[in-house]
Protein backbone atom coordinates (compact mmCIF):
# COMPACT_ATOMS: atom_id res chain seq x y z
CA UNK A 1 0.00 0.00 0.00
CA UNK A 2 2.80 2.36 0.88
CA UNK A 3 4.43 1.64 -2.76
CA UNK A 4 1.20 2.58 -4.39
CA UNK A 5 0.80 5.70 -2.39
CA UNK A 6 4.25 6.85 -3.54
CA UNK A 7 3.90 5.94 -6.67
CA UNK A 8 1.07 8.12 -7.09
CA UNK A 9 2.44 11.04 -5.69
CA UNK A 10 5.40 10.40 -7.67
CA UNK A 11 3.39 10.06 -10.85
CA UNK A 12 1.32 13.21 -10.25
CA UNK A 13 4.43 14.99 -9.16
CA UNK A 14 6.20 14.19 -12.71
CA UNK A 15 2.79 15.04 -14.57
CA UNK A 16 2.46 18.27 -12.88
CA UNK A 17 5.84 19.77 -12.64
CA UNK A 18 6.70 18.24 -16.19
CA UNK A 19 3.53 20.75 -17.47
CA UNK A 20 5.00 23.64 -15.16
CA UNK A 21 8.43 23.02 -16.26
CA UNK A 22 7.15 23.25 -19.95
CA UNK A 23 5.63 26.66 -19.13
CA UNK A 24 9.03 27.88 -17.75
CA UNK A 25 11.64 26.05 -20.31
CA UNK A 26 10.12 26.15 -23.19
CA UNK A 27 9.72 30.14 -23.76
CA UNK A 28 13.95 29.81 -21.81
CA UNK A 29 15.27 27.69 -25.13
CA UNK A 30 13.19 29.29 -27.70
CA UNK A 31 15.08 33.26 -26.23
CA UNK A 32 18.25 31.99 -25.61
CA UNK A 33 18.82 28.93 -28.09
CA UNK A 34 20.09 26.88 -25.64
CA UNK A 35 18.19 23.73 -24.31
CA UNK A 36 20.30 24.03 -20.92
CA UNK A 37 17.24 25.03 -18.68
CA UNK A 38 15.02 22.83 -19.61
CA UNK A 39 17.47 20.28 -19.55
CA UNK A 40 18.00 20.86 -15.87
CA UNK A 41 14.67 21.31 -15.47
CA UNK A 42 13.96 17.80 -16.49
CA UNK A 43 16.87 16.38 -14.24
CA UNK A 44 15.74 18.30 -10.70
CA UNK A 45 12.10 16.39 -11.86
CA UNK A 46 13.82 12.74 -12.57
CA UNK A 47 16.03 13.51 -9.15
CA UNK A 48 12.79 14.60 -7.01
CA UNK A 49 10.42 12.22 -8.28
CA UNK A 50 12.61 9.38 -7.78
CA UNK A 51 13.06 10.79 -4.02
CA UNK A 52 9.19 10.59 -3.73
CA UNK A 53 9.03 7.06 -4.77
CA UNK A 54 11.88 6.15 -2.29
CA UNK A 55 14.78 5.24 -4.81
CA UNK A 56 18.27 5.85 -4.09
CA UNK A 57 21.28 5.67 -6.23
CA UNK A 58 24.44 5.01 -5.25
CA UNK A 59 27.51 5.46 -7.65
CA UNK A 60 30.78 3.82 -8.55
CA UNK A 61 33.14 4.25 -11.35
CA UNK A 62 32.66 8.57 -12.02
CA UNK A 63 35.98 9.20 -11.26
CA UNK A 64 37.13 7.44 -14.95
CA UNK A 65 35.17 9.83 -16.69
CA UNK A 66 36.33 13.18 -17.74
CA UNK A 67 33.74 15.26 -17.29
CA UNK A 68 34.71 17.71 -20.16
CA UNK A 69 34.78 14.90 -22.72
CA UNK A 70 32.09 13.52 -25.15
CA UNK A 71 31.31 9.92 -24.31
CA UNK A 72 28.41 7.73 -25.44
CA UNK A 73 27.39 6.05 -22.73
CA UNK A 74 25.89 2.51 -23.22
CA UNK A 75 24.21 0.53 -20.11
CA UNK A 76 22.08 -2.42 -19.83
CA UNK A 77 18.31 -1.81 -19.27
CA UNK A 78 16.11 -4.09 -16.53
CA UNK A 79 14.23 -1.26 -15.69
CA UNK A 80 11.03 1.68 -16.60
CA UNK A 81 13.10 3.62 -14.04
CA UNK A 82 16.71 3.20 -15.61
CA UNK A 83 16.74 6.47 -17.37
CA UNK A 84 15.84 8.71 -14.82
CA UNK A 85 18.24 6.38 -12.66
CA UNK A 86 20.96 7.03 -14.85
CA UNK A 87 20.68 10.53 -17.03
CA UNK A 88 20.50 13.22 -13.60
CA UNK A 89 23.85 11.76 -12.63
CA UNK A 90 26.17 11.92 -15.61
CA UNK A 91 28.65 14.50 -16.16
CA UNK A 92 27.46 16.82 -18.73
CA UNK A 93 24.22 16.76 -20.79
CA UNK A 94 23.35 13.99 -22.87
CA UNK A 95 21.32 13.17 -25.80
CA UNK A 96 19.35 9.98 -25.82
CA UNK A 97 18.11 7.46 -28.34
CA UNK A 98 14.38 7.10 -27.98
CA UNK A 99 11.88 5.41 -29.47
CA UNK A 100 9.78 7.04 -32.09
CA UNK A 101 6.49 6.68 -30.46
CA UNK A 102 7.32 8.64 -27.13
CA UNK A 103 7.70 11.41 -29.43
CA UNK A 104 3.98 11.34 -29.92
CA UNK A 105 3.22 12.27 -26.54
CA UNK A 106 2.26 15.91 -26.50
CA UNK A 107 4.70 18.47 -24.33
CA UNK A 108 7.13 15.02 -23.42
CA UNK A 109 7.58 14.81 -27.08
CA UNK A 110 8.06 18.29 -27.95
CA UNK A 111 10.52 18.89 -24.87
CA UNK A 112 12.57 15.90 -25.94
CA UNK A 113 12.93 17.53 -29.33
CA UNK A 114 14.09 20.60 -27.97
CA UNK A 115 16.16 19.05 -25.84
CA UNK A 116 18.25 17.07 -28.99
CA UNK A 117 17.12 13.48 -28.13
CA UNK A 118 17.07 11.60 -31.49
CA UNK A 119 13.80 9.59 -32.04
CA UNK A 120 14.69 5.95 -33.32
CA UNK A 121 12.67 3.70 -35.78
CA UNK A 122 14.55 0.29 -35.15
CA UNK A 123 11.44 -1.48 -37.76
CA UNK A 124 12.57 0.97 -40.63
CA UNK A 125 16.75 0.19 -41.40
CA UNK A 126 16.91 3.17 -43.34
CA UNK A 127 15.82 5.37 -40.47
CA UNK A 128 17.70 3.74 -38.07
CA UNK A 129 20.70 4.75 -39.99
CA UNK A 130 19.34 8.06 -40.48
CA UNK A 131 19.51 8.28 -36.68
CA UNK A 132 22.70 7.60 -36.36
CA UNK A 133 23.08 10.12 -38.59
CA UNK A 134 21.68 12.57 -36.42
CA UNK A 135 23.33 11.09 -33.19
CA UNK A 136 26.61 12.12 -34.93
CA UNK A 137 25.90 15.75 -35.29
CA UNK A 138 24.44 15.95 -32.15
CA UNK A 139 27.57 14.51 -30.48
CA UNK A 140 29.85 17.18 -33.02
CA UNK A 141 27.97 20.00 -30.97
CA UNK A 142 29.16 18.62 -27.57
CA UNK A 143 26.40 16.45 -26.07
CA UNK A 144 26.90 12.75 -24.60
CA UNK A 145 24.79 10.40 -25.56
CA UNK A 146 23.04 7.80 -23.72
CA UNK A 147 22.78 4.47 -25.39
CA UNK A 148 20.92 1.23 -24.07
CA UNK A 149 21.94 -1.18 -26.89
CA UNK A 150 19.71 -4.09 -26.03
CA UNK A 151 17.09 -2.12 -27.42
CA UNK A 152 13.75 -3.16 -24.85
CA UNK A 153 14.62 -4.35 -21.19
CA UNK A 154 15.41 -7.79 -20.17
CA UNK A 155 12.69 -10.28 -17.81
CA UNK A 156 15.09 -11.71 -15.56
CA UNK A 157 18.91 -9.58 -16.10
CA UNK A 158 20.33 -11.45 -18.61
CA UNK A 159 21.82 -8.90 -21.33
CA UNK A 160 19.53 -9.46 -24.53
CA UNK A 161 21.39 -9.13 -27.76
CA UNK A 162 22.91 -5.90 -28.71
CA UNK A 163 21.83 -3.83 -31.65
CA UNK A 164 24.39 -2.75 -33.81
CA UNK A 165 23.65 0.99 -34.77
CA UNK A 166 24.85 2.89 -31.74
CA UNK A 167 28.18 0.38 -32.37
CA UNK A 168 28.24 1.65 -35.90
CA UNK A 169 27.86 5.11 -34.39
CA UNK A 170 30.88 4.52 -32.03
CA UNK A 171 32.93 3.38 -34.94
CA UNK A 172 32.14 6.29 -37.33
CA UNK A 173 32.22 8.76 -34.97
CA UNK A 174 35.25 7.49 -33.10
CA UNK A 175 33.70 8.87 -29.51
CA UNK A 176 34.75 6.48 -26.60
CA UNK A 177 32.05 4.12 -25.11
CA UNK A 178 31.40 4.14 -21.54
CA UNK A 179 29.72 0.68 -20.36
CA UNK A 180 27.43 1.48 -17.62
CA UNK A 181 25.84 -1.82 -15.40
CA UNK A 182 22.35 -0.71 -13.44
CA UNK A 183 21.77 -3.07 -10.74
CA UNK A 184 18.69 -3.68 -8.96
CA UNK A 185 15.97 -1.45 -10.84
CA UNK A 186 14.27 -4.46 -11.56
CA UNK A 187 13.54 -5.10 -8.25
CA UNK A 188 11.95 -1.73 -7.73
CA UNK A 189 9.94 -1.73 -10.99
CA UNK A 190 10.29 -5.07 -13.20
CA UNK A 191 9.55 -4.81 -16.36
CA UNK A 192 5.03 -5.14 -16.91
CA UNK A 193 4.94 -3.34 -12.96
CA UNK A 194 3.47 0.34 -12.49
CA UNK A 195 4.76 0.34 -8.97
CA UNK A 196 7.81 1.22 -7.41
CA UNK A 197 9.13 -0.11 -4.39
CA UNK A 198 11.71 2.51 -2.34
CA UNK A 199 15.19 0.72 -2.38
CA UNK A 200 19.05 1.18 -4.00
CA UNK A 201 19.86 1.48 -7.14
CA UNK A 202 24.05 0.97 -7.83
CA UNK A 203 25.59 2.11 -11.10
CA UNK A 204 28.85 1.02 -11.68
CA UNK A 205 30.79 3.11 -14.58
CA UNK A 206 33.09 1.42 -16.12
CA UNK A 207 36.35 2.54 -18.19
CA UNK A 208 35.77 4.35 -21.49
CA UNK A 209 36.53 2.12 -24.18
CA UNK A 210 37.76 3.73 -27.78
CA UNK A 211 36.62 2.45 -30.81
CA UNK A 212 39.69 2.69 -32.71
CA UNK A 213 41.53 0.05 -30.44
CA UNK A 214 38.98 -2.33 -32.55
CA UNK A 215 39.07 -3.86 -36.56
CA UNK A 216 35.42 -3.74 -36.18
CA UNK A 217 32.05 -3.29 -34.33
CA UNK A 218 31.55 -7.41 -33.63
CA UNK A 219 34.82 -6.93 -31.96
CA UNK A 220 33.51 -3.28 -29.95
CA UNK A 221 30.16 -5.16 -28.88
CA UNK A 222 32.40 -7.98 -27.46
CA UNK A 223 34.46 -5.47 -25.27
CA UNK A 224 31.35 -3.38 -24.50
CA UNK A 225 28.99 -6.69 -23.18
CA UNK A 226 32.07 -7.89 -21.41
CA UNK A 227 32.46 -4.59 -19.24
CA UNK A 228 28.60 -4.25 -18.83
CA UNK A 229 28.45 -8.18 -17.32
CA UNK A 230 31.59 -7.79 -15.02
CA UNK A 231 29.60 -6.19 -12.49
CA UNK A 232 26.94 -7.89 -12.71
CA UNK A 233 25.67 -11.02 -10.37
CA UNK A 234 27.25 -14.69 -11.50
CA UNK A 235 24.14 -16.03 -12.15
CA UNK A 236 23.75 -13.52 -14.83
CA UNK A 237 26.49 -13.56 -16.40
CA UNK A 238 27.29 -15.10 -19.81
CA UNK A 239 28.57 -18.33 -20.18
CA UNK A 240 31.08 -17.51 -21.86
CA UNK A 241 32.09 -14.48 -19.69
CA UNK A 242 35.49 -13.73 -19.35
CA UNK A 243 36.75 -11.01 -16.98
CA UNK A 244 38.23 -8.23 -18.64
CA UNK A 245 42.02 -7.13 -17.57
Amino acid sequence: MIALIRTAIAVLFTCVFTFLGAFIGFPATWLTGSADNLYAIAMWIARTGLRIAGVRAEVEGLDQIDPDATYIFMCNHVSNLDPPILIPKLPRRTSVLVKKELFQIPILGRAMLMGDLVPVDRRNREAAVNSMHEAEKVMARGLNMTVFPEGTRSLDGRLLPFKKGPFYLAMDSGVPVVPVTILGSELLMPKGSSTIRAGVVKLKFHAPISPAQFADKEELIAAVRRAICSALPPALREADFDSPA
